[in-house]
């Protein structure tokens, strides 16, 4: 024993194997011995006998193959009686004869116990100690545990990866619990190939069918169906595609086809060819399953889809939920049919305009960082996972590259045991892949940087302690980690997040003192104050702030590009566009309305006359006020106005079905010449109202509402009910370009003094579109009387 009591020391320890392995069992065994390797540097030997008494021994088998070979050892150690459900694994130590058991129930309970073993062992490169006493027996609590690694164009990382780091992070899922991993074949749409790709897609996904089926796991197949099969040639064309990929791998045990996102196959053509291809395929792997997802279907669509699995066809086995399947999952399983398990699609990769959209999330954010950031949202994927993995039998999570990392460990890791704590995790994640002395600074960081992304980042001076924690551990680093791109990711979205902040705050003040300088238009003259604004609001890029920082993000986004070929600029490293993950090519984006007020400067130059420049100076400076008595909400601000009603909210409702949405318009090529409140707006999605709710209003004012519509998702027509009866405005198509529209409000809408606001969209539900609002203005229309009445009061008090 050591002289710590509470550590049992392994760094030379014997592995021991029974007689009796398998491939997969043999595999895991060189994880084991490689992985250690690659902490320590030392190999650990593998024998099939044990070594003499004394020397620390590890084994590692079959819980049946071990009792058989080393019964005296093994009769009646804790755990290794009793048999487990599927996967399932014992570990014991045992202390006094330095000896660690690792017993599987079958062949993948023992890679599962290694992988556990090595989350649990501390390590470092001159020691290896397992903390004392350690005794596990567990099983999966959910069958299905899965990932999906697109070898294609369009991620931010995978294009570049060569087979040895596919083969890497394939056994890095798999030691964390994955027991599927599922495959993109080489046609999926869009664009076909990439300058990043060591091999061709055929190739590279034969070789890692390969790889996944060396340690065990279920190889699946994602496979839209892009054609038109209303033509005979097309069918004929789809069958011998599948036929021609699918028998080149050496496994296939599932194949996933989406019904939409992409292909937008009609059901009446999808359904047939499906049959044929499904028939196909067995031929060559008779044990393969087909599951369909309705993934984009409209209201229609979703009847013909659950009235197609009311006949129970035999040849489908299961059906997905995935991302545009605009249903709460619950009652998405109780329409579909007992008969057929549903398999989970989460998207656990984007932030916005997505299955699980970052709540409330700040537009300085969504604008400079997009939809595919570095984004450990380990609490809010626990709640998800907890909220709606129990209708399912287990996921395989949608991915586009490795900058959701940590959520696949808390996924996998949850999916395992729901019963885990997400520290813990995230502690385990620590100290297998960083650092064991960081177990703990770095897992509270990955929770800080979750936290970064709530609430108004203008408010949230969390941020620059989040970024402060990193750089205390990047400069104790060694060498080896400073290269570790698990440690570069965090570190590079902290920057980011510090340098975000810092630019908000010194844009906010620029504009602010912009608008001062406005107010002088009066006395020195419109073309003068504007030249005075346009300078202030030009030291944004004459006098930047944060030039450290920056480059300090540049320099990680190069580290980035070597260690994993994370492509985050389209100009520096050919990334696909801004929207997938080429954040540094927004970086520096505008966060104030530094582009809008230059442009309506450039217009207001050309008016002939310098009373009617002021005018319009007047209506930039007036632009929020809604006059005396009135009511002005930037509804996509935060924090959100309480006149909005929000519905079940987030934590109830991640997926916002029946709640309200902060979302922001999608750019993915350079920022829009318009106010920053018309970029972000409140949405309601899958045909619910958004509603907002006024209360001690003058029941004796009229009142007229001024509103601006978000070009933001829904693109079709949409009316506005006051107080559920009044109609305020029929069926309206959205102006584009955006511009404020003015209605009037009935006086007997407002008489009680309370007034609800209900938009409604001309989609009935389950199509993901709905109602979006970037401003509201709610004025009495008498608001010019009493704002000269003010004004000659405040003439008359001042002589």
């Amino acid at each position: 024993m050591s002289p710590d009591t509470n550590l049992l020391p392994l760094e030379n320890a014997i592995i021991v194997i029974p007689d009796q392995i398998t491939a997969s069992e043999t595999r895991a065994v060189a994880a084991l011995v490689e992985e250690i390797e690659l902490r320590t540097h030392r190999r650990l030997a593998v024998e099939k006998v044990l070594p003499p008494a004394g020397t620390p021994a590890i084994l590692v088998g079959q819980r049946a193959a071990l009792k058989l070979q080393f019964p005296e050892m093994l009769n009646g150690m804790q755990g290794l009686d009793q048999d487990l459900p599927a996967e399932g694994f014992t570990i014991h130590a045992d202390a006094a004869t330095s000896r660690v058991v690792l017993a599987g129930q079958d062949a993948r309970g023992v890679l599962y116990a290694v992988g556990r073993l090595l989350r649990s062992l501390v390590i470092s490169r001159q020691s290896m100690a397992l903390p004392l006493p350690f005794s596990v027996t567990t099983s999966p609590h959910w069958p299905l545990r899965g990932h999906q690694l697109g070898y294609r164009p369009l991620p931010n990382s995978y294009t570049g990866w060569d087979l040895p780091q596919w083969e890497r992070y394939i056994r890095e899922l798999a030691l964390w619990g994955a027991n599927a991993i599922e495959l993109l074949p080489p046609n999926t749409g869009g664009v076909a190939d990439s300058p990043h790709f060591p091999l061709s897609r055929m190739e590279m996904m034969v070789k890692m069918a390969e790889v996944i089926d060396s340690y065990g796991l279920d190889v699946w197949v994602w496979y839209p169906q892009l054609g038109d099969y209303s033509k005979t040639t097309e069918v004929d064309s789809a069958l011998r595609e599948w036929e021609d990929v699918l028998s080149r791998l050496c496994r296939v045990n599932a194949i996933f086809v989406p019904g939409g996102d992409p292909g937008k196959t009609p059901l009446n053509l999808l359904i047939p060819l499906l049959e044929k291809q499904i028939a196909n395929a067995r031929r060559l792997y008779p044990q393969a399953t087909l599951w369909l997802s309705p993934q984009g279907f409209k209201s229609e669509e979703m009847d013909a889809f659950f009235g197609f699995l009311s006949s129970q066809p035999d040849w489908l086995t299961g059906v997905v939920f995935g991302p545009q399947v605009h249903l709460d999952l619950a009652d998405f399983r109780d329409k579909v049919p007992s008969r057929y398990p549903i398999r989970y699609y989460p998207d656990i990769t984007h932030t916005r305009h997505c299955q699980y959209p970052v709540p409330d999330w700040d537009l300085a954010f969504a604008l400079t960082q997009g939809r595919e950031p570095t984004c450990p949202r380990p609490e809010g994927m626990a709640n998800i996972l907890w909220r709606l993995q129990p209708h399912t039998i287990g996921a395989i999570c949608y991915s586009e590259g490795c900058h959701d990392d940590v959520n696949k460990a808390v996924w996998s890791a949850l999916s395992w045991d729901p019963q885990a704590s997400v520290i813990e995790v995230l502690r385990d994640y620590a100290r297998f892949f960083i650092d064991e002395k960081l177990t703990d600074p770095f897992a509270q960081g990955l929770l800080a940087l979750e936290r970064n992304w709530q609430g108004a980042l203008l408010t949230n001076e969390g941020v620059y302690s989040t970024l402060q924690s990193f750089q205390e551990m990047e400069q104790a680093a060694d060498p080896h980690l400073l290269k570790n791109w698990r440690f570069q990711q965090p570190i590079f979205r902290a920057y980011c997040d510090a340098y975000t902040r810092l630019r908000l705050i010194h844009e906010t003040s620029l504009e602010e003192q912009a608008l001062d300088a406005l107010r002088e238009a009066e006395f020195k003259g419109a073309c003068t104050a504007m030249d005075e604004a346009e300078k202030i609001l030009d030291r944004a890029v004459t006098a930047p702030v944060g030039r450290a920082w920056r480059t300090r993000i540049f320099q990680l986004a190069e580290a980035l590009y070597q260690t994993i070929h994370h492509k985050l600029s389209v100009s520096l490293y050919h990334a696909q566009h801004v929207g997938r993950g080429a954040h540094l090519d927004s970086l520096d984006w505008p966060l104030n309305n530094r582009l809008w007020l230059k442009s309506r400067f450039a217009a207001i130059r050309l008016l002939p006359k310098d009373s009617d420049r002021l005018a319009q100076l007047a209506e930039i400076l007036n632009w929020t006020n809604p006059g005396p008595g009135g009511f002005y909400d930037n509804l996509g601000a935060l924090p959100v106005t309480p006149r909005l009603e929000r519905g079940r909210g987030a934590t109830v409702d991640p997926a916002f079905v029946h709640s309200s949405l902060v979302g922001c318009l999608y750019l993915t090529q350079e920022p829009l010449v318009c106010r920053t409140s018309w970029m972000t707006c409140v949405l309601s999605l899958n045909g619910a109202p958004l509603r907002v709710h006024y209360d001690n209003l003058d029941p004796l004012a009229e009142y007229e509402i001024r509103i601006v519509y978000s070009q933001a998702e829904y693109k079709g027509r949409l009316c506005l009910v006051a107080n559920e009866t009044c109609q305020i405005h029929d069926y309206i198509l959205k102006p584009d370009p955006m511009e404020p529209l003015t209605f009037d409000i009935p006086a007997a809408a407002t008489h009680t003094g309370d007034l609800q606001l209900a938009w409604k969209s001309e989609n009935k539900g389950n199509e993901g579109y709905g109602c979006a609002v970037a401003e509201l203005w709610l004025m009495r229309k008498d608001r010019a009387d009493l704002s000269l009445q003010a004004k000659e009061k405040w003439r008359y008090a001042n002589g």
